[in-house]
This record gives structure tokens, sequence and C-alpha cells, in this order.
């Protein structure tokens, strides 16, 4: 009689976790952060149809990377959730934070109990009435939950594109700044030799939890309204390159600062109207309105 194959239980939890984040790591990114006006979500995607980014109830949003199939479920299944809650309840009654409890419980008994883990990795955001009050959760495959402090990134490459985030982030940006910075880290990783990459609009997909709307705050930015979103956030978030970039070498008798005399024997004096004046920072106003989504799409 043949003996059973034994593995520890660690090995087979170590397994599961190898399994599980080769996979996700394999995904393209996902940024999602807080700005003056609400949150925002910003993925890398191929596809016009399958959404990574979608709305769960009136002040929640859903993020996720990984197999599309098993997050669409989870997604699904949290709409379902919400609902049912908000209906049976009040909508005042239905948090993301309740949405992330809930996550993780499913998430953690499909790890612990069948034979092959979720491959995602998810987010569950929640706008708040004032920048203070929004919240960020992160899920993992495993069912871990993490509140976030403003930012995370999710998919392949995900800490260098938080390094980036973590220390250009901050609550008072503009929308478009806020664009220009999550492009900035999406297109920063994935490039030949190290070098960032240029993606544009029709391969991302943005959407944002707008805390001045009424009702249902969540709206997706397509066609003219996310170019000109695009368009805005380009001079105001410049790339890691161009920021390290050193100045120009300057012609020689740059530096020295002493007025030198003409053949008239008077000195050169600085021509006032070449003077350099500051530019006026880009303002994002908000792009034309689009049609609100529903929760299914």
């Amino acid at each position: 009689m043949a003996m059973q194959f034994y593995a520890s239980p660690e090995q087979i939890m170590r397994d599961r976790s190898e399994f599980a984040r080769k996979n996700i790591a394999r995904g393209r990114g996902v940024v999602v952060l807080t700005y003056e006006g609400g949150v925002l979500f910003v993925a890398e995607t191929v596809s016009s149809t399958l959404h990574k980014v979608s709305e769960i109830y009136d002040r929640i949003g859903f993020a996720a990377v990984g197999r599309y199939n098993e997050f669409e479920n989870l997604r699904a299944a949290g709409v379902r959730m919400a609902d049912l809650r908000g209906y049976s309840y009040d909508r005042r009654d239905v948090t993301g934070r309740a949405l992330a409890n809930a996550y993780a419980q499913t998430l953690g008994a499909i790890f612990g109990e069948q034979g092959k883990p979720f491959e995602v990795e998810i987010c569950v955001a929640e706008v708040g009435r004032t920048p203070e009050r929004d919240e960020l959760y992160r899920l993992t495959y495993d069912g871990s939950v993490q509140d976030e402090p403003g930012f995370l990134a999710m998919g392949g490459q995900a800490e260098a594109m938080a390094s980036g985030l973590r220390t250009a982030h901050r609550a008072d940006r503009s929308r478009a700044e806020a664009l220009g910075l999550a492009v900035s880290a999406l297109s920063s990783v994935g490039g030949e030799g190290g070098q960032p990459r240029t993606i544009g609009a029709r391969n991302l997909e943005v959407a944002v939890l707008d805390r001045k709307r009424p009702g249902r705050t969540f709206r997706r930015l397509t066609g003219a309204a996310l170019e000109q979103l695009l368009a805005q956030a380009a001079p105001a978030a410049p790339s890691a390159p161009d920021r390290a970039a050193a100045p120009d070498a300057a012609p020689a008798g740059a530096g020295d600062s002493t007025p030198q005399p003409t053949d008239s024997g008077t000195a050169d004096a600085p021509d006032a109207a070449s003077a350099p004046t500051a530019a006026d920072p880009p303002t994002a106003a908000d792009p034309p309105g689009d049609a609100d989504r529903p929760a299914g799409d």
C-alpha cells in the first residue's frame, strides 16, 4: 500500500502564497489616491469593456488586479451586499469598512480551505464628506486587509510605483495634478532598460469618487474629458528623469554678475522686458460631466 504524500501546513501556505503573488504580478498596474475633490482611480488596461474600476455604492468604489473572472465575482457580491444592506436599513449604513471586512472573510476562507487561492488584489475606497474622512482599504489574496494612508499601488512592480507616490502625494492636489502623478507612477515601470513609458488615454481607465456630487459620487472620465485632463496634467507632473535632470551648462562668463563696460564706457544694464516672470501654475478645471455608469458595469 502506497504511503500518502505529506506536506506541512507551512509549506502548503507558502506554495499558495507564491502561486498567487506570481500571477498577480503579471497584471497591469492600478493606482488609487486621494485628492482635494475626492478619490481618483487610474488603471492601465488594454480593454475598453473589461473594467478594473467600478462602483459599489453611493460613495464607495472598487478597483482590482489579477484574474478578471475572480475579482468580477467579488465585485458583484459586494454590490449585492451593499444593495441589500442599504435597502434593509439605511443607505448611510453601507460603509467601506463593512465591505472590506466581508471581502477579507471571503478571501481568507478561500485561501485556507480551497485548493487554489484567488489570484486577486483589490481596493475598496470610500469618499468622505471631508478629505480627512476618505478611506482606502487594500485586500490581498489571503484575506489580509490594510488601511492605506491616502494612496496605494497594485499589480506588477507595485513597490516601485508606491515609492514615487510616497514622496510626491499630497491630499490637497487638484484632480489634474493627481492624475499626472498616477500616470507618472504607472509609466515609470515596465519600460525597456528601466526607462519610463508613454501611456496614452486609450490605455487608461480613469474614474473618480467626486466629493461634491450629491447621491452617487462615482463617475468615469473618458473621451474628450480625459484627454483634456491629461493635457492639463502634463505640465503639473513631470517625470522623474525630467525632475532630476541637471540644468544646461551656462555659457562662459555667465556666472560673473559684474556688469561689463561697453565700448562707450558704460555698463550694460539688464533688459527689464526680458526678465523672467513666474508662470501661473496650471489649474485643474472639472472636465465636462460624464453620464453616471450603473453599478453593474
